[in-house]
């Protein structure tokens, strides 16, 4: 009888005692976790909104997609203007890289838009080419496919074998030397670039100077522009304008006056980096083919594939 109240007692007090902890554990689990919850939208509201397509970098990539419009504008019949605005947005290829490291504002988009600009800007300084001199638009036909294929299977096989968040021009020296050297030495893939662009200018403003390469600009007695013979240009005045004095055959007149001197050494001097170029386009096509094939046949011995024929 006497240990049964002591018994009871501290049962009592064992129970009190977790009826008391119990609401406390609770307190502090209930305050952790609105606690948790409070700072996580207390971080959320102090967070800085950054808008990635008013970075620096980024607008500096806007201004170049609209010089090359611009120069594409002017393309048909300014070579001088349109050589310029096209320059200067090239340029500015080398800018935007150096804001994104300056303002630590590189990103994805950032360096997709570069790339895209960069494709997209060749590609129709060749596709102007090609109507400029239709001899040898399967030349220029394939150099633009070369360097879309190329660049496309490089940027897949790194996102695909290397990770969504591995950029394109972290290429490992096993892998490729020539890739590597290419894409981590800023020097060689300055001068490779420019040198590269320099020879298509170049070839643009033969088009309008240079006899040699347009048979058309020859003085002869027919309507100027009228000469159908292989490699000359295709627009021509009396293409679109019938009378001699219109604004389009003067300006052309004007436009054929240019000395053919300098972008000859220009298109010499590229020439070797301009091929050495496309070399690499095909070396990374290669590469980017056989890792992606590498990550093929991982996958498919995952699968048990190919399965043995019993």
């Amino acid at each position: 009888m006497n240990g049964s109240p002591n018994v009871r007692t501290r049962k009592q007090a064992a129970s009190a005692k977790q009826e008391i902890d119990t609401p406390t554990m609770n307190g502090h689990a209930n305050g952790d976790a609105n606690g948790s919850a409070h700072l996580s939208r207390s971080d959320k509201g102090n967070e800085t909104h950054e808008n990635i397509f008013l970075f620096w970098p980024n607008v500096i990539g806007y201004s170049r997609i609209f010089l090359a419009l611009a120069s594409l504008y002017y393309m048909p019949l300014h070579p001088r203007t349109c050589s310029l605005l096209y320059s200067i947005s090239c340029l500015l290829d080398v800018m935007d890289g150096v804001a994104a490291r300056y303002f630590k504002q590189s990103t994805q988009f950032g360096a997709v838009l570069d790339m895209v600009t960069d494709r997209c800007t060749t590609a129709c300084l060749l596709v102007f080419l090609s109507s400029a001199w239709p001899r040898w638009s399967l030349l220029f036909q394939a150099l633009i496919s070369l360097d879309l294929a190329s660049h496309y299977m490089h940027m897949y096989a790194t996102l695909t074998m290397g990770g969504s968040g591995q950029s394109h021009k972290k290429v490992d020296e096993s892998r490729s030397r020539l890739l590597h050297l290419y894409y981590t030495n800023k020097n060689v893939l300055f001068v490779f670039c420019a040198f590269n662009e320099l020879f298509f200018i170049a070839l643009y403003l033969l088009s309008f100077s240079s006899p040699t390469l347009s048979p058309s600009l020859l003085p002869t007695d027919k309507t100027p522009g009228s000469s159908t013979q292989l490699g000359s240009p295709a627009f021509s005045a009396s293409t679109f304008f019938a009378a001699p004095g219109s604004a389009w055959a003067m300006e052309l007149a004007r436009a054929n006056k240019m000395d053919s001197f300098w972008p000859w050494v220009i298109a010499g001097v590229s020439f070797p980096i301009m091929a050495g170029k496309q070399f690499l386009n095909v070396v990374q096509l290669v590469k980017a083919s056989k890792w992606l094939a590498e990550g093929d046949r991982a996958t498919r011995r995952a699968q048990g594939l190919p399965k043995k024929q019993k």
